[in-house]
């Protein structure tokens, strides 16, 4: 589990799962650099890591903010891409500019910076690619809506790609579907009677703390992971096997 010497980029850092995922990687050993477009709250994060404010709704931005740090650390030898941007709208509600936000920051996102970062990845040969994906993509989205379920499907998709494409060079991609995390995406998003309905239904009883979601990125993260790619990694309390 020993990530000393390595660069992790992390998206999404300001927020419950990012900052949890930002000190466990830390407490690991990486140099972590915490993107985010809340740079206040970033540099709350502390001294644990290296504050990148980038809008990833911003395609040439991030990319060019991408191209800084690689330039800077000369290498990126994990992305943990998990951003992301929650709409509770379903098919009929979900205009196409909202459909479009939701994919340019919860998809596109993921793919320019796996594009930019993996070549260096691959000529050091030796990289992790973690995207954090949802329960949505399988069940179809309980609480969450049309676009944001498509979304985190469509990630999947870019999981299974990268790590068929990636494999012959020491880079794995891997993804992790969590459902119902402490957060304030849940907490502050969804409404309390959907909260409690889900709660209800999940049959270890309780919602999944960040700091469990930090963990499985850390085990991904490791030397000790090397044989697994292309797996996405189930947390959802039993909501639902296989």
């Amino acid at each position: 589990m020993e990530l000393r010497n390595r660069v992790a980029l992390v998206t999404g850092a300001a927020g419950g799962i990012g900052g949890a995922i930002v000190a466990a990687l830390a407490a690991a050993g990486a140099t972590v650099l915490a993107f985010d477009r809340d740079a206040a709250v970033l540099a709350r994060l502390g001294a644990e890591c290296e504050p990148v404010a980038a809008d990833l709704a911003e395609p040439e931005a991030a990319v060019a903010a991408v191209q800084d740090v690689l330039a800077r650390h000369g290498r990126i030898d994990i992305l943990v891409n998990n951003a992301g941007i929650l709409s509770p709208h379903k098919l009929a509600a979900t205009t196409l500019e909202e459909w479009r936000r939701l994919m340019a920051v919860n998809l596109d996102a993921a793919f320019l910076l796996t594009r930019t970062i993996a070549p260096a990845m691959q000529a050091n040969r030796w990289g992790r690619i973690i995207n954090i994906g949802s329960f949505a993509a399988k069940s179809g989205g309980l609480t969450a809506g049309t676009a944001y379920s498509v979304s985190k499907a469509a990630l999947v998709g870019l999981t299974f790609s990268t790590a068929r494409e990636l494999a012959p060079s020491g880079v794995t991609a891997n993804a992790i579907a969590p459902a119902f995390v402490v957060s304030p995406m849940i907490m502050e998003q969804l409404s309390e009677e959907d909260r409690n309905r889900q709660l209800a239904a999940i049959p270890v009883g309780r919602l999944c703390e960040p700091e469990e979601v930090a963990h499985a990125v850390r085990f991904l993260a490791s030397p000790l992971s090397g044989f697994m790619t292309g797996v996405v990694l189930d947390m959802n309390g039993g909501l639902q096997f296989g």
